[in-house]
């Protein structure tokens, strides 16, 4: 009864595009869950993502769940769950891309999944790290160990928002530390943020992990531009 009276001053409405949800429908409705543009690169060993950080870091393996396009479903998915509080967005993408890297056997040997770091005062404002759930669960479903306690963020960046792809190739001040580093000392550690554009977050932060013994680097993301 509390449930159907919540329901009834604040009905539940999909993440994607703010209709409402029936009793079985979670987060975001089955139309725009078929909507959604899967990339599917991991299951087809497409290696999409990897080319991009080809002659710059070396990666193991690479994907991303989903396909970002300007004013698309993803866009709207995301935008939701960095800036309007949806934490749980990060949940339900975990889950989905978590249970298919389960299936494949090229991630089973992950040891650690880290999760690209906010700077500090960000994430005071903000209230979260938008990649943390995301995160937490692809580590429960290939049954890795999450470690949020040795990437860091030492510089706090404007929003890339509204910067091109060139700019924030050439434009990209953000600087990280390791610590803790004998945790990922001769470990496999998947490497995960949301969107994947120009690969230079991505790029610094592997450069970091990467100085620590014997350590390789995979990559998964929420959606890829």
């Amino acid at each position: 009864m509390l449930e159907s009276l919540a329901n009834l001053f604040f009905p539940k409405v999909c993440y994607s595009c703010s209709h409402l949800l029936t009793d079985n429908e979670l987060y975001i409705c089955t139309l725009c869950r078929h909507k959604l543009p899967v990339t599917n690169f991991h299951f087809n060993d497409d290696d999409t993502v990897k080319r991009i950080f080809y002659g710059r870091v070396p990666v193991k393996y690479a994907t991303a769940l989903l396909r970002f396009e300007k004013k698309g479903l993803t866009q709207t998915l995301i935008h939701n769950l960095k800036y309007k509080g949806f934490e749980e967005i990060g949940l339900f993408l975990g889950n989905w891309l978590g249970s298919e890297l389960k299936e494949i056997k090229a991630y089973s040997n992950i040891d650690l999944v880290i999760p690209v770091p906010l700077h500090k005062n960000k994430l005071q404002k903000r209230g979260y790290n938008q990649v943390t759930l995301f995160a937490k669960q692809i580590a429960k479903h290939i049954n890795a160990e999450y470690v949020d306690d040795v990437l860091i963020k030492t510089t706090n960046t404007a929003s890339q928002v509204s910067k091109s792809r060139i700019s924030r190739w050439f434009n990209n001040p953000e600087i990280f530390q390791a610590v803790n580093t004998h945790k990922i000392e001769n470990k496999h550690v998947l490497l995960v943020d949301d969107i994947i554009t120009t690969g230079a977050t991505l790029e610094a932060c592997s450069n970091i992990l990467l100085n620590t013994k014997n350590v390789k680097i995979s990559i998964a993301a929420m959606a890829i531009a």
